[in-house]
């Protein structure tokens, strides 16, 4: 695991070498121990997060958005 610390409005980018995806990810905000998160990525980048990517793959849909 990388763990890496950015200011306010500084971005990480993440590259795939096989499919050149690139994925920005921006640190928004942080309040009330959260952390607000900005992803940027082309249409066809899929971004969930890890519960709802678990619940979709366990096919478990109740009372997920779309």
């Amino acid at each position: 695991m990388l763990i890496l610390s950015r200011k306010r409005d500084e971005s990480i980018i993440i590259t795939t070498n096989g499919t050149e995806i690139e994925i920005v990810v921006c640190n928004i905000d942080y309040r009330q121990n959260r952390v607000q998160l900005g992803f940027k990525a082309a249409k066809e980048v899929t971004i969930l997060r890890r519960e709802i990517a678990g619940a979709r793959k366990r096919g478990d849909t109740d009372g997920l958005a779309s």
